[in-house]
């Protein structure tokens, strides 16, 4: 039995349509559909808060006082971090100990004073940028001195690549960077009634021992001289900012200060 007239061109269309389908898909490529953008990454610097660590310790023979704050990254497990809080605390922790084995071990168990004591402080020069400068400023006191004694150190850390910084790495290789520091500092020392040029002048040299207290700050280089360093005990310690115009220069374009000489 033959198939009805009209049932032969409905055939007929349907596989000359699949015919011209064929045709137009031949030779050609899918268009693959547009990515979706990834997730946004948010800096580690973001994800973190700075908390503090509060110590406390007293003894009676010899009678002596300890105290700590020690800076805490809280709010993520991540190894930067974590390598940022053990480093710090570290840095505390040495000092805190050498105080107890040089100090406290040779006072006598009967005070000559009120005992000695040893404090630890810290502040935050500049965070930002995934990079966190900090200064640890330490006072400390033997018992029957004649007045305390005061010294800082400095931890300049980028929480990117999770490592701390030199001074050498800022700036441009074989560059004279200290000269360029020292002799800036030493101008503006000299303005201060401070008794600079009372023999006073070599703590100020383009030394690399002279310049180890650094801090990144939003407006230059800090530098943190300890008493005695530029200036008798009854100036204090002295701080010195050398403006990132002055250091253009020397400036390392691709290192962590090049963001503030664009």
């Amino acid at each position: 039995m033959k198939p009805p007239h009209k049932t032969l061109e409905l055939i007929s269309i349907a596989i000359l349509f699949l015919q011209a389908c064929t045709s137009l898909t031949a030779g050609t490529t899918a268009t693959a559909l547009p990515a979706l953008p990834e997730a946004t990454k948010i800096p580690l610097s973001q994800q973190v808060i700075l908390t503090s660590i509060s110590f406390r310790e007293e003894g009676q023979t010899p009678v002596y006082t300890i105290s700590a704050q020690t800076p805490k990254l809280a709010g993520s497990d991540d190894a930067r971090a974590q390598t940022f809080n053990k480093e710090v605390s570290d840095l505390i922790q040495s000092e805190i100990e050498y105080f107890r084995k040089n100090l406290i071990a040779q006072m006598p168990s009967v005070p000559v004073t009120a005992g000695s004591f040893f404090d630890a402080k810290y502040v935050v020069i500049l965070q930002g940028l995934e990079l966190w400068s900090l200064r640890f400023d330490f006072m400390g006191y033997a018992d029957g001195a004649a007045h305390p004694y005061h010294y800082s150190m400095v931890f300049n850390y980028d929480l990117e690549q999770g490592r701390k910084l030199s001074l050498q790495e800022l700036f441009i290789p074989e560059a004279n960077f200290l000269e360029v520091i020292s002799s800036h500092c030493i101008f503006e020392l000299s303005q201060r009634d401070i008794g600079f040029y009372s023999g006073f002048e070599q703590g100020a040299q383009p030394e690399p021992e002279n310049y180890r207290n650094w801090n990144i700050a939003p407006d230059g280089l800090m530098i943190t001289f300890d008493e005695y360093q530029v200036a008798p005990y009854a100036a204090g310690p002295q701080t010195v900012v050398v403006p990132y115009g002055v250091l253009t220069a020397v400036i390392n374009p691709q290192g962590p200060l090049a963001v503030f000489i664009r």
